[in-house]
């Protein structure tokens, strides 16, 4: 009931306001031409509809949503200038843009993005990270729960590796000190998670510093992440920090609580020593966001599996593929593989996952294969008897 109504409030928004254009103009940073341009429309949104988008604060999963939104700017905000491109610090570039916001295009922005929450649930993560501290493997990450609560803050159903069976925690330990990726992937695969993030996170003893007069123990820390599609084991995005140093006052220069100082001000830096950049918790959302607001409106990468196919199979779906789906939107683009009786085809398109797998219960697929598991940007299937 609460999802009617919150379609119907938007629904009300959308009438009201539909006629409504705001022009704004905005400067933004980025490491080249095209993130420059991807900030700028991120903040020609935030600050175009910031208004209109905060008066749905009492929507479920309000945050969640509205960083969607956020994400998806660029496919938002499609009337824009370009006014003004300059160099930045360190080889960045500068852009000045003005743009056009369409109150009507967020409103139904925000009614696709809310659909496929009602449909699919919030999405889940699981957050592995390899912590040491002077060398030595920390039993629980600071960062990890730190990421961990983060995320969860944000909207996301975060699958925490301390509850899994104490066997299941042992191998986990092993994976992550072999730094095995395909093995972290498969635990978080089994623990229901969509996507997984997996870094390593050091923090190394500095001497004795003096702070106004008072001995601290210093540390120095690096902390670095990437992001990944559980079901694929694609990467989405990666982020790192520079070398970080913590203090804490004490007459030891062995001092974990140092350590966790300088992990935790690199994972989440104080304001005065955020010098413009990004915190590292905040850019892996953003990058992860980007990726599931790009997934869920259709413009990603899906993947299908069909198992026990025989190769003059593969290569009558791999054509009935591209026939089918290519009669509505030839930007479609179809790759496969053919391995040991399993065909994995990669299709790139406007389009989601679901939506593909509901067409391939229609003629001529529905002969052919049976779907068995449909995920964000997965479905695996198993070949019929009647193969094409």
């Amino acid at each position: 009931m609460r999802h009617v109504l919150c379609v119907l409030l938007l629904a009300g928004c959308a009438a009201v306001v539909s006629a409504e254009e705001k022009r704004v103009t905005v400067k933004a940073e980025g490491i080249n031409r095209d993130d420059a341009v991807k900030q700028a429309l991120r903040k020609a949104l935030e600050q175009g509809a910031g208004t209109q988008i905060a008066s749905f604060s009492n929507v479920e999963n309000f945050t969640l949503i509205r960083d969607a939104i956020f994400s998806r700017a660029s496919g938002i905000v499609k009337d824009y200038k370009i006014d003004k491109e300059q160099p930045g610090a360190g080889g960045t570039v500068v852009i000045t843009l003005t743009a056009t916001v369409s109150t009507d295009a967020v409103a139904k922005a925000w009614g696709e993005v809310q659909n496929v929450l009602d449909q699919l649930g919030r999405p889940t993560i699981a957050v592995i990270i390899n912590e040491k501290i002077d060398g030595v493997v920390q039993d629980e990450s600071m960062v990890e729960n730190k990421l961990n609560d983060f995320f969860t803050r944000q909207g996301f159903i975060v699958k925490d590796r301390r509850a899994l069976a104490a066997i299941a925690q042992r191998e986990m330990g092993e994976a992550l000190e072999a730094n095995n990726v395909a093995k972290i992937q498969r635990f978080s695969k089994d623990a229901g998670a969509s996507i997984f993030i997996h870094g390593s996170a050091s923090a190394d003893q500095a001497g004795m510093e003096d702070l106004f007069g008072i001995p601290a123990a210093a540390y120095n820390c690096s902390v670095q992440a990437s992001v990944y599609y559980t079901d694929t084991g694609e990467i989405v995005g990666s982020s790192g920090i520079p070398q970080t140093r913590g203090l804490v006052r004490g007459r030891k220069e062995f001092n974990p609580q140092a350590a966790r100082t300088a992990l935790e001000n690199a994972t989440f830096p104080p304001s005065d020593q955020m010098n413009d950049r990004i915190p590292m918790a905040r850019d892996l959302y953003i990058k992860v966001m980007e990726k599931w607001a790009e997934q869920i409106s259709g413009g990603g990468n899906i993947e299908l599996e069909v198992e026990r196919i025989d190769f003059r199979g593969y290569a009558a779906l791999k054509k009935a593929l591209d026939q089918e789906l290519r009669k509505n939107d030839d930007q479609i683009k179809i790759a496969g593989d053919f391995t040991r009786n399993t065909a994995l085809f990669r299709i790139r398109g406007r389009m989601t996952a679901e939506n593909l797998a509901i067409r391939l219960t229609d003629p001529p697929f529905d002969e052919w294969i049976d779907i068995r598991d449909v995920k964000m940007n997965r479905i695996q299937a198993v070949a019929k008897v009647t193969q094409p």
